[in-house]
C-alpha cells in the first residue's frame, strides 16, 4: 500500500497521476473480487442485489478507515445507473458488468464550449444515417477521456428553430475508441491532466447506443445529473479532509504554541466539522427516498451545493493556517507536506462548477425542489 494510505485521497503529492490512477485500478479490481462494487446493483449484471442501506454501511466503514475512493466514479455513479433506469436489456447486459469490474472507464461529454451551465444549448449534431447517427461537434471538461473506453454523450437531432432547445436533445453511448473521436488534455493549475477537450468529426454510432427514445436526451441528462450530484459517500470524504485538517494543525505551530491549541482555529475546524454532518444529514434523507423505491430527485442539489462549497472554505482555511507557506508547492524542501494541500487547493476551484454551477444550483433548488417561479 501506498504510504498515503489513511491520510488523503487523490492529492497524494508523492505520486504522479498515472501513478495513483494504476494503484486505483488495483484497488477497484480487489473490491470487485471480494464482491463491495455495485451493492445494490442487480445480480444479473455483477452487482451484489443489495440494499441502499448496506452500501451506505460500506461507505462508512471505508470512510472509517480513510481508504482511498473507487476509480469508476463515473461509471458507477453516473453513467451506470441511467443505463439501468433507461438502457435496453441489450446495453443492461453489454455495459454494466465491465462497469463494475472496471474493466471500462467512462467519461462524460456533456458540456462544451457555448453549453456549459446551459446544458440546453448544446450545439453537436447527431444526424441519421441508415442504421447510425453522425456525429460532429466539440465537447470540452470530458473529465478522464483520454483514459476512458466508453463516454455518456449528449447531441442535437433535431434543430427546428420552433421548438424549445431542450427538446431537441438525445443520449448516446460512445466509444472512445471510434474513428473520428480526437481527445486534447488539458493542463490544470494543479498541474494535473485530468480535463479534456473531445472533438468529435463524422464519428458513427450505431442506433441500438441510443438510451430512451430520440430527442428525449434532456430528460435522461437530468436524471444523471440527479445521479452526479447524489454521491452517498460525498460526507464521508469532507469528513476526511477535515481530520486530515486535524492532523495539520496538530503538527504547525504559531509563536511556539500549536495551532491546534487555538481556540479560534478549533472553532472554525468545529464548523466545518458540524457543517459536513449536515452534510451527511442531507444524504440520509437521499438514502430514505432510495429505500422508498424513489430515485434521487431535485432535492439532491442541496447536498452537492452545500459540500462542494464547504470544500473550498476548508481548502481556503488550510492555505490561510499555512501562512507565507502556502506559495510552497511540490517540491520545495520547505514546503509543508510537500504541497499536499497546495494541490488540493488549486483543485478545489472547480468545485462550484462541476456537476453544474452553485448558480445553477440554486436555481434547481429554488424552481424544482421549492416550486418558485423562474
Amino acid at each position: 500500500m501506498p504510504e498515503w494510505w489513511g491520510k488523503t485521497d487523490i492529492t497524494s503529492p508523492n505520486m504522479e497521476l498515472e501513478e495513483i490512477m494504476d494503484f486505483y485500478h488495483t484497488w477497484h479490481k480487489k473490491l470487485y473480487k471480494a464482491g463491495f462494487v455495485g451493492i445494490t446493483w442487480p445480480k444479473e449484471y455483477g452487482g451484489r442485489g443489495g440494499t441502499h442501506v448496506e452500501q451506505w454501511i460500506f461507505n462508512e466503514e471505508m470512510a472509517k478507515r480513510r481508504a482511498p475512493p473507487l476509480l469508476a466514479n463515473l461509471g458507477l455513479g453516473w453513467a451506470g445507473p441511467t443505463i439501468l433506469l433507461a438502457g435496453t436489456e441489450e446495453q443492461k447486459k453489454r455495459f454494466l458488468p465491465r462497469i463494475l469490474s472496471g474493466d471500462d472507464h467512462w467519461c462524460q461529454a456533456f458540456s462544451e464550449p457555448e453549453a456549459g451551465s446551459d446544458l440546453a444549448n448544446t450545439q453537436t449534431r447527431a444526424v441519421e444515417d441508415s442504421d447510425d447517427f453522425i456525429i460532429n461537434g466539440q465537447k470540452v471538461w470530458t473529465t478522464g477521456a483520454m483514459r476512458s473506453d466508453w463516454a455518456i454523450l449528449l447531441a442535437r437531432t433535431n434543430a427546428n428553430p420552433d421548438i424549445p432547445k431542450y427538446k431537441g436533445l438525445t443520449y448516446f453511448l460512445l466509444g472512445m475508441k471510434t474513428p473520428g473521436v480526437k481527445v486534447n488534455p488539458m493542463r490544470e493549475m494543479n498541474g494535473d491532466f485530468l480535463f479534456c477537450e473531445t472533438f468529435l468529426d463524422d464519428v458513427r454510432i450505431p442506433k441500438n447506443l441510443v438510451v430512451g427514445e430520440v430527442n428525449q436526451g434532456w430528460y435522461i441528462s437530468m436524471r444523471t445529473l440527479e445521479f452526479e450530484r447524489t454521491n452517498s459517500n460525498s460526507a464521508n470524504v469532507q469528513i476526511n479532509s477535515i481530520l486530515n485538517l486535524i492532523d495539520l494543525v496538530r503538527t504547525m505551530e504559531k509563536k511556539g504554541e500549536l495551532l491546534s491549541q487555538y481556540p479560534t482555529v478549533r472553532q472554525k475546524i468545529a464548523q466545518f466539522y458540524i457543517e459536513a454532518n449536515v452534510c451527511k444529514c442531507i444524504g440520509l434523507r437521499t438514502l430514505t427516498r432510495q429505500i422508498r423505491g424513489i430515485d434521487p430527485g431535485p432535492e439532491s442539489a442541496v447536498g452537492s451545493l452545500m459540500s462542494m462549497e464547504l470544500n473550498q472554505r476548508l481548502q481556503d482555511f488550510a492555505m490561510y493556517l499555512e501562512g507565507p507557506y502556502s506559495q510552497l508547492v511540490k517540491g520545495s524542501k520547505y514546503s509543508i507536506d510537500d504541497g499536499r494541500w497546495q494541490r488540493s487547493f488549486l483543485s478545489s476551484r472547480g468545485d462550484t462548477i462541476m456537476t453544474g454551477t452553485s448558480e445553477i444550483k440554486r436555481n434547481v433548488i429554488a424552481q424544482r425542489a421549492l416550486g418558485l417561479p423562474r
